[in-house]
């Protein structure tokens, strides 16, 4: 559930107030929409967080409807509701269909639409898609349903559920009933934000419908006797496997190694499983690479997905094959373009390919036809900087969402004939309407070696160029990565903008949305170039007439990016925020979890005697302490195993010792992402109050 709970957190997005329906009943939820006063258009954390979140659009068969979830937050429960809403595709008649104080995720129209099939409690349920009747569960599956995805003919099921891995203390010692230890003996005994006592496997059951009553056999386990992870942990979910539309086979993604072997490599193959004999083929052997997201076509005679060439290399170019099912041959359509493809789906008549892909900062929508010409459906002008997300085919139009830095997600429905685009839902716009607005630009400047460099700029309310404000240089983390038009309640740039900040966000070498030359330049040179792009950013902001002092904040490699500047910026910034940062590169090789991603970035190990990895570690942050001078905020999570929180204890105690103004917030309950309500609103209070004392007095 882990996994379901950190993704529904991280994507953001709006409610429409309306009556909600269930067991025929009129049941107030136990949280609903924003209740906080707005006061003089002030935009706030609890604001943010009270914002009713839409995620997983899902059209009903016939194209008239469209099934979504919208989640509501409590900053006072300190936890999140989601409820499932119904609305025409053109927007009208938007309906809330659920109520009960317990959460629904995963909908699903089932029988045609008459039908909708979610998880609750851990469980699947289904209920009549009209709201009226009773909801009742779907089996009973014993460590409960993370989530699933149904079979086009709606004969089966594919659910994900959580089996066994590390041995329990009474698996050893039986008389020892009492006694809480890991017994550990190779890599990967923990994973993100947890310890990885088991794994997700995904089953695969037979549905059966006799009046109104629906049934479901016991699942199999497609990779059973195994301790792989079907889908790949700790992000992928059923976008991970594909049921061939005459429902008798299964395409998946999977890393099938464990232990050392699976820390140190990326290798995913796609595999087809034969549903009736339990019968499996590998279609991408020996391509070494990330192979993820595989879609069939809906004539089944083709099988779309994505593909990372290099071993090891979890940022390569994201490429789209092709695979005919009868002759196996593949096919690249993507090898004269340039940048990543996200997300593809399949037009109707299986001729044609969608997908997402961020070019220059911007998440456009782009279709390819399978000699691999590809054309952009959405525009790149202004009035187009938003990132678009997930869509699907729905006659003559695409359904998916969109967001940007100023608004949350919407549903959206785009035009195949000329790319326009309408807004669906409208979520929070009363809220919205009641906020103080932001503006924001584009800008490209020119690195110390020439090139162009793209920048993100946002503007406070009533911004005022003869005024003299405070700005915020945002250092992304990644290191891949690209500030583009999302939107998050983690980092959010129109809370920082509305604090009357100018907040700069600077596309430097590393982000993946300029090619793959601009992408690979940060590996293996983490104190390099990108560090440059940094401190030409900080200088064309601050060098404006209208800005007076400077921060520097970020997360992950932005947190490293904050703890490496600091011993270098001189004084062109005024204080510092880092969360989850790299401090102690040496340290941090032999305590993160996926040693794939630093073997590659940094050269190899501490002790490989080669060029790249003797520069990486010579030049880690904490060996430049004794320049530190610059005010410093450190933020932690103590379940974060990506970036342990001894890199971030071991920063501030060193800032201490060298007497330098600083303050760490260490949350126990949080991993790489804080993520629970409160917390966020304790961190976001802080993180204001100190950018407030040492940048606006």
């Amino acid at each position: 559930m882990k996994k379901t709970i950190l993704l529904a957190t991280i994507i953001m997005a709006m409610f429409t107030t309306s009556s909600c329906n269930d067991d025929s009943q009129v049941i107030k939820p136990e949280i609903g929409p924003n209740t906080i006063p707005i006061e003089d258009g002030h935009y706030t954390a609890e604001i943010m967080h009270t914002l009713g979140k839409v995620t997983e659009p899902q059209v009903h068969p016939d194209g008239n409807q469209i099934l979504y979830g919208v989640s509501y937050t409590s900053v006072k429960q300190n936890k999140s509701q989601r409820q499932l809403f119904i609305t025409t595709a053109d927007g009208q008649n938007n309906h809330c269909l659920t109520s009960k104080k317990e959460s629904r995720s995963n909908a699903r129209w089932f029988e045609g639409g008459k039908k909708i099939l979610y998880i609750a409690q851990g469980q699947i349920h289904y209920m009549n898609s009209n709201g009226n009747g009773a909801s009742l569960q779907l089996g009973a599956v014993p460590a409960g349903v993370e989530a699933f995805e149904l079979s086009p003919d709606g004969t089966k099921i594919v659910y994900m559920s959580e089996v066994q891995n590390l041995k329990k203390p009474t698996d050893v010692y039986s008389d020892l009933p009492k006694a809480k230890v890991y017994d550990i003996d190779d890599l990967m005994y923990r994973h993100w934000d947890h310890f990885v006592t088991t794994v997700p496997h995904s089953f695969v059951a037979s549905l059966t419908v006799t009046g109104d009553e629906v049934k479901m056999s016991k699942g199999v386990d497609i990779i059973k006797g195994t301790k792989f992870e079907l889908p790949l942990a700790p992000f992928s979910g059923m976008e991970q496997l594909s049921f061939s539309p005459d429902g008798k086979y299964i395409a998946y993604s999977c890393k099938k190694l464990v232990g050392k072997a699976y820390a140190f490599s990326t290798n995913t193959d796609i595999y087809l499983y034969n549903i009736a004999d339990s019968s499996c083929v590998n279609l991408t052997e020996g391509m070494m690479g990330y192979d993820t997201n595989p879609v069939f076509s809906p004539d089944g005679t083709k099988l779309v997905w994505l593909s990372m060439e290099r071993a090891g290399y979890e940022s390569d170019k994201q490429r789209m094959f092709v695979i005919d099912m009868k002759t196996l041959e593949k096919k690249e359509l993507t090898k004269d373009y340039k940048y990543n493809v996200e997300s593809p789906s399949w037009s109707a008549d299986s001729k044609k390919i969608y997908f997402t892909s961020l070019v220059n900062a911007i998440k456009g929508v782009f279709v390819s036809d399978l000699d691999g010409s590809i054309k952009r459906i959405t525009g790149e002008g202004k009035d187009c900087w938003y990132d678009f997300n997930g869509v699907k085919e729905d006659g003559d139009r695409l359904i998916g969402t969109i967001q940007s830095m100023k608004m949350s997600p919407e549903l959206v429905s785009i035009s195949l004939k000329d790319g326009s685009f309408k807004r669906i839902t409208h979520e929070n716009d009363e809220i919205f309407a009641k906020l103080d607005d932001v503006t924001m630009e584009q800008k490209w400047l020119k690195t110390v070696d020439g090139k162009d460099m793209h920048d993100w700029v946002i503007y406070p309310p009533h911004f005022d160029s003869t005024k003299v404000y405070p700005a915020i240089e945002i250092l992304l983390g990644g290191p891949q990565g690209t500030n583009s038009q999302s939107w998050s309640t983690r980092w959010n740039y129109r809370l920082m903008a509305s604090q009357g900040y100018i907040v700069i966000l600077p596309n430097r070498r590393g982000t993946t949305a300029f090619g793959q030359p601009w992408c690979e330049q940060i590996s293996g040179d983490y104190i390099g170039k990108n560090m440059q792009d940094y401190l030409t950013a900080g200088r064309y902001i601050k060098n404006k007439s209208y800005v007076g002092k400077l921060a520097g904040v970020g997360a992950s490699y932005g947190g490293y990016s904050v703890y490496y500047l600091m011993g270098i910026h001189k004084d062109l910034f005024d204080c510092f925020i880092a969360h989850a940062g790299i401090f102690n590169q040496t340290q941090m090789y032999m305590t993160t979890e996926e040693m794939w991603f630093p073997n590659f970035d940094n050269g190899g190990s501490p002790w490989d005697d080669n060029p790249v990895a003797r520069r990486h570690y010579a030049n880690s942050a904490h060996k430049l302490i004794k320049n530190w001078h610059t005010p410093i905020l450190i933020t932690v999570g103590e379940q974060d195993y990506r970036v342990p929180e001894g890199q971030g204890m071991a920063a501030f105690n060193a800032a201490q010792m060298m007497g330098v103004p600083s303050k760490l917030l260490l949350f126990p309950e949080e991993c790489h992402f804080i993520l629970k309500p409160q917390n966020s609103v304790y961190w976001n209070r802080v993180f204001f109050e100190w950018l407030d004392k040492w940048c606006k007095n």
